[in-house]
């Protein structure tokens, strides 16, 4: 038997009520045969400064090296501020791409946000792909997965309601995971 793949979800938004988190516990009900999920809290993470790098990592950011080492594969879910990536992801992303080891390089990964408008993140997902270059992320390209108008597609509880969105979110997390698969070295 196939060792299940392992994905890291990291959520782009602090925001307690936030849709993305919703989406986000939405995915890791969802996750599929074949997948152990674990997600990442980033929101301890101090702002990068080279400078407190040199001075002793807080303790967040190894915990955050350490998942993304385990992590064969990244799921993003986001939302998206002023047209792209929220400064709290772009940060995490810094420290995760600091220090010994590459951790992105050559991982899948997959990106999904939610928004109350109509377009669902799309100019946050084109500006993480353009990053995940720099990264040598290997991201999954369909499906795109864009949750527009957030607010008819989950309760006042933050539970999905909408059942194509969750049939979208199952198969970016099998396209994640297939992915992944294909990456894994031969025994």
């Amino acid at each position: 038997m196939t060792e299940p793949v392992r994905i890291l979800a990291i959520c782009g938004s602090l925001r307690a009520g936030s849709y993305n988190a919703a989406a986000l516990r939405a995915i890791v009900a969802l996750a599929t045969e074949g997948v152990e999920m674990r997600t990442a809290g980033i929101g301890e993470l101090p702002l990068f400064n080279a400078d407190v790098e040199a001075a002793g990592l807080p303790p967040a950011v190894p915990a955050l090296r350490e998942a993304l080492g385990w992590a064969e594969g990244v799921l993003f879910v986001s939302p998206e501020y002023n047209h792209s990536i929220p400064g709290v992801l772009k940060n995490a992303i810094e420290w995760g791409s600091r220090g010994p080891g590459d951790l992105f390089s050559g991982k899948a990964a997959a990106v999904t946000g939610a928004s109350t408008g109509a377009m669902g993140s799309s100019r946050m997902q084109a500006h993480l792909r353009n990053c995940a270059v720099s990264l040598d992320l290997l991201l999954v390209n369909r499906p795109e997965v864009m949750i527009g108008r957030a607010q008819d597609k989950f309760d006042a509880q933050g539970v999905l309601t909408d059942e194509p969105t969750r049939v979208y979110l199952g198969k970016l997390v099998v396209a994640l995971r297939d992915l992944a698969l294909r990456l894994r070295p031969n025994p």
